[in-house]
């Protein structure tokens, strides 16, 4: 048991890792909404699926959504994300971030409250700190899909984790790639997390032919495959 459920742990955090892109029109720094269906595997045998979207709502603030859901015999894990942001000047500000897993073991839920004029950031109904201009786990992954439309090819992001936690982490492109996934034949942009004193590895595709959405993310572990997630279905459409 102890094993199956570390393996739906590391298969959803493949959808954590890099879970969210969006695309980006340069001329009206308007960001285009979309709806990506990606399936969960692991040596090749489907384990689940997972959803991205991205949506304008109210008050110019934009909507990020992230689900998924992955079993394996009698043990299910089942998480969303939601970010409120603004896009202005080609940066994404946060407004707000929920968090919640809920399924075989314990359920968690985290609640993120920026506060730009007060410069401030609020986990958990805790007491207010300082904040430095971190991003949410959602919006250093859609920031990493900007930056590849303008050319960059490596990125350094301070975070605040789905678990409320600080985290810093590094990005390279190490290549390209021609890949067969569900959703077809597609052209991919190698992207690495770069971790010190890590066996974990983290290796995600984004698609210049789709505005650089993520196309496919796998993870290894001292070498070995602990999951992978493939692009199905791509919709998208303009958000204003």
């Amino acid at each position: 048991m102890a094993k199956l459920i570390a393996l739906l742990t590391i298969t959803l955090f493949l959808g954590l890792t890099f879970g969210v892109n969006t695309r980006v029109h340069a001329e009206t720094e308007q960001l285009i909404g979309f709806e990506a269906q990606y399936t969960v595997y692991r040596f090749g045998r489907r384990l689940g699926k997972a959803r991205l979207s991205l949506k304008a709502d109210e008050d110019n603030l934009y909507r990020l959504d992230y689900y998924s859901k992955v079993a394996a015999f009698f043990l299910s894990d089942i998480r969303s994300e939601t970010s409120f942001f603004s896009f202005e000047n080609n940066q994404l500000q946060p407004h707000t971030y929920a968090y919640s897993r809920s399924g075989t073991g314990s359920n968690k839920n985290t609640q993120i409250h920026f506060n730009a004029d007060k410069s401030t950031v609020t986990i958990n109904q805790a007491e207010s700190i300082d904040w430095l201009g971190q991003l949410d786990n959602q919006l250093y992954r859609l920031d990493v899909q900007l930056k590849l439309a303008s050319g960059k090819c490596e990125f350094v992001y301070d975070i605040i984790n789905n678990r409320g936690q600080m985290r810093h982490y590094v990005l390279k492109v190490v290549g390209k790639e021609q890949l067969d996934l569900p959703f077809g034949m597609i052209e991919g942009i190698k992207v690495k997390i770069l971790r010190e004193n890590s066996t974990r590895e983290t290796i995600a595709w984004f698609s210049p032919q789709l505005n650089y959405q993520l196309v496919k993310l796998q993870q290894f572990k001292s070498g070995n495959e602990q999951g992978e997630i493939r692009l199905k279905h791509f919709k998208s459409q303009n958000t204003h």
